[in-house]
């Protein structure tokens, strides 16, 4: 079942309400945005195919990355660039999740919060690959902070790709040797990630209740490991599934109900083995649950470590690239993802072959718009 709503409409429909129900202002301008997205609201332009010949008018997009509509064209760009920094050697992914009594926290404190998380992950990472008895080596990750579990409530976790093995001070690549589930113990890095997240959120916000703190040592913490891709392309289609993921896609939307000012979407249920189930709220509340995701201003989700991050990939990262391919690893097909520039693809014969003729602002296109176009036309094709 496919409906053609989406959540711009839905908060079009409590467009009043979007400064009372955003947490902040920087989450109600997001809201705003994402509703007028591709809209005249935001103004436009007029596009010509050299190839077909035909006009196409577009309204301009919002470019939230919060925005259900808005992420094709960046994902795509980022995979290209990722696959280009693929090693050939198993990949590993790992889930390094919150508990619920921090959810409070990260609703007033979502970039300390945060940050706490992508730093404690690392630094667990780290402690056990530097450590002779687990790796000895230096390890590389790349982690995507996901916030929202399926029915939208608040859920931090981060998902990391990790290669199967480090660097080591010579500069060699030092195979892993761990052949369960991942490189270490889920268990002891369970242990190791709770401890130093404590240690951080203390120090960085010291207001915080002690209950909070006897709470979080009674609950285990949650850090989950996948066995290893099977091949590099398995790696890109995690890559590109999660990477620029928002909260809720408009595909999960399956109908709004003005009259009642309720909204349907589809789920899955994991504590069931992901049965595909719906839920139905209000309007109000699916929005400010919505709204619970979006990042502060500035602040980076998807982040690069180790011999991943980005002072190792100018010049030590292609070398490294050379000396795996020479051994005979399990894995060493190349694929290569070719990038495209969607939005200069025509409509109509779906060829790269698309010029912008005309832009306009909020109020719309001029009225004598035709006649402009066919003087440019001409001014082009002479």
């Amino acid at each position: 079942m496919y409906s053609k709503d989406t959540v711009a409409d839905l908060l079009n429909l409590e467009v009043d309400q979007l400064q009372e129900i955003a947490h902040t202002s920087w989450n109600a301008r997001a809201l705003h945005a994402i509703r007028k997205c591709r809209t005249k609201a935001l103004g436009g332009h007029l596009d010509w195919c050299r190839e077909c010949n035909k006009l196409h008018l577009q309204f301009n997009s919002c470019r939230n990355r919060h925005c259900p509509t808005c992420q094709g064209h960046k994902q795509h760009q980022w995979i290209a660039a990722r696959t280009k920094e693929l090693l050939a050697v198993p990949y590993f992914h790992v889930v390094f999740t919150l508990p619920d009594p921090l959810n409070y926290v990260a609703i007033r404190y979502p970039k300390v919060l945060y940050n706490i998380l992508f730093d404690s992950v690392w630094q667990t990472l780290s402690a056990f690959g530097n450590n002779p008895k687990h790796l000895g080596a230096k390890l590389g990750m790349i982690a995507v902070l996901h916030t929202w579990g399926q029915n939208l409530q608040l859920h931090p976790h981060l998902h990391c790709i990790v290669p199967k093995g480090g660097v080591t001070k010579a500069g060699f690549w030092k195979k892993g040797k761990a052949k369960d589930d991942f490189l270490f113990s889920v268990e002891a890095m369970s242990i190791k990630y709770r401890g130093l997240f404590v240690s951080k959120l203390r120090k960085a916000l010291p207001e915080l209740p002690q209950s909070l703190y006897d709470e979080l040592f009674k609950t285990v913490w949650v850090v989950y490991a996948k066995p290893p891709f099977g091949k590099p392309e398995n790696v890109i289609e995690y890559l590109g599934r999660y990477t620029h993921k928002i909260a809720i896609s408009n595909s999960r939307i399956l109908v709004i109900d003005k009259q009642t000012r309720k909204v349907t979407f589809s789920l899955k249920n994991y504590k069931k083995g992901g049965k595909k189930t719906t839920l139905t709220l209000c309007a109000k509340e699916f929005i400010r649950r919505f709204q619970l995701h979006i990042l502060p201003k500035g602040f980076t989700r998807i982040r690069h470590y180790g011999y991943l991050s980005s002072s190792w990939k100018k010049d030590k990262l292609p070398l490294l690239q050379l000396q795996l391919a020479d051994k005979d690893l399990e894995y060493t097909k190349t694929f290569i993802v070719q990038e495209k520039s969607l939005h200069r693809i025509c409509p109509s014969c779906k060829k790269e072959t698309v010029i912008t003729i005309l832009t306009f602002e909020s109020r719309g296109p001029p009225k004598n718009y035709k006649q402009i176009m066919k003087h440019r036309l001409v001014k082009f094709n002479h």
